[in-house]
């Protein structure tokens, strides 16, 4: 069995498409019994589901280093 760290792990991965399914079954098995990681990976889909939604937009390296130049202009 896996310890609850392990399991928070596993439920980010799952997230991203990552975990391996030896660790989805692990996983599987420790939230049948830890209602806390259980509650954690339930909230963790719903805020997957609303990022997903959300059409976020991540800045490239170059828009980041755009955006701290004008900063630094404008101090």
């Amino acid at each position: 069995m896996i310890n609850c760290e392990k399991a928070s792990t596993i439920c980010n991965k799952k997230q991203y498409k990552e975990a391996t399914l030896l660790e989805q079954i692990q996983l599987g098995f420790h939230l049948l019994y830890c209602k806390a990681c259980a509650a954690f990976s339930r909230k963790n889909k719903k805020l997957t589901i609303l990022c997903d939604k959300a059409n976020l937009h991540i800045l490239s390296e170059q828009e980041k280093e755009q955006m701290k130049e004008k900063i630094d202009h404008n101090i």
